[in-house]
């Protein structure tokens, strides 16, 4: 063998050597690689139970932004690898995701992506004013309260609806409601309206009916009998003696309705320059119901109105142990004698106005 056959042998094997060991490096890189992606994609990244809220003006960046600042993440690259392999700046979508503790990258971006928000449970009770159940209800959703407050000026809706201006908020029936976060105003309304046509079922319209009453009479009732008696064992007792009153003809004269067109709730003693303004809600000056609820009557006192106790009273008054019940009465001789009781015990009380 010749000296260049000798070194060409000599050559060879050490390229060889070269060969293996980088393609062994380069082996072992790309399955640490792997490996490093396989833990970013599949991998515990969410160390705490974490709510967020994704707005129309949210991209990547400001979703990380939050995650990080709040500590969300073991591993913020991972969330940014994944969000990018799987084109989630594309596909983004507002709404309120609820983030469990042990989630990896992949579900959270796939949750994110998909849209697949946690629904969340409205509730709105003891509303009097829509200014109030804007605001309540607008913590809830997207929806702010003035764009909530604006359905109510929806003329042509409400008409649509088969409603009034004045009996409009008959049909927001306090409870709760599960919706999305992103739930728009309109939206609100229009599930308002479904929940309203389910509550008024055949039974209950048929027994509104017997009565001789609309839905949104009943619920105008209702809205008095509710601010008349904070006592749920006592809704039947006043329903039952306002229907009564409706049934002979006589004005109502409750007090709600005269605190309601003088815009004042604190009122504690209803006066004679009360009973005199002069509005279609002044029970005491224009017989029959008022043109629409004066509040957002519970389904209690709804049902209290449809299922109102049968009996011969026609007057009320607070009683004087001011315990939240009421002395009724069938004669206007024993009621003089329940509200002088009251008016006594307002005076020592010095309970002027």
């Amino acid at each position: 063998m010749s000296i260049d056959q000798k070194s060409r042998a000599m050559t060879f094997p050490r390229v060889g050597k070269f060969i293996i060991i980088f393609f062994a490096a380069a082996f072992i890189l790309v399955g640490a690689r792997g490996y490093q992606l396989y833990q970013y994609i599949f991998q515990e990244n969410v160390k705490i139970d974490y709510l967020i809220l994704v707005s129309d003006d949210d991209d990547i960046k400001s979703i990380t932004e939050k995650l990080e600042s709040d500590e969300v993440l073991i591993n913020v690259k991972a969330f940014k690898w994944v969000a990018k392999k799987k084109k989630y700046s594309e596909y983004m979508r507002p709404g309120r995701y609820q983030l469990k503790k042990g989630m990896n990258t992949n579900e959270l971006v796939n949750m994110l992506r998909s849209g697949a928000q946690s629904p969340v449970n409205i509730t709105f009770n003891n509303v009097r004013f829509k200014e109030e159940l804007a605001g309540k209800v607008s913590k809830y959703i997207k929806a702010d309260s003035t764009s909530l407050l604006q359905l109510f000026s929806d003329e042509q809706q409400i008409t649509d609806w088969g409603f009034t201006d004045e009996n409009f908020r008959a049909m927001f029936i306090p409870n709760t409601y599960e919706m999305y976060w992103t739930t728009s105003a309109e939206e609100f309304a229009q599930r308002m309206k479904t929940e309203y046509d389910r509550f008024w079922n055949d039974t209950r319209t048929e027994q509104a009916a017997k009565m001789g009453l609309t839905p949104q009479q009943v619920v105008t009732l209702a809205s008095i009998v509710q601010s008349e008696t904070l006592k749920p064992d006592e809704l039947k007792t006043v329903a039952g003696l306002y229907i009564n009153r409706l049934n002979k003809g006589i004005a109502l004269q409750a007090d709600p309705t005269v605190k309601y067109a003088v815009g004042d709730y604190s009122i504690k003693r209803v006066l004679n320059k009360h009973l005199e303004i002069d509005s279609p809600y002044n029970t005491y000056k224009y017989a029959g119901l008022p043109p629409g609820p004066i509040c957002f009557p519970e389904i209690t006192s709804i049902d209290a109105v449809l299922n109102f106790e049968d009996h011969n009273y026609l007057y009320m008054c607070a009683r004087e142990d001011f315990s939240g019940y009421h002395n009724f009465a069938k004669t206007l001789s024993q009621h003089n004698k329940n509200a002088k009781k009251y008016r006594d015990a307002l005076d020592e009380r010095r309970i002027y106005k």
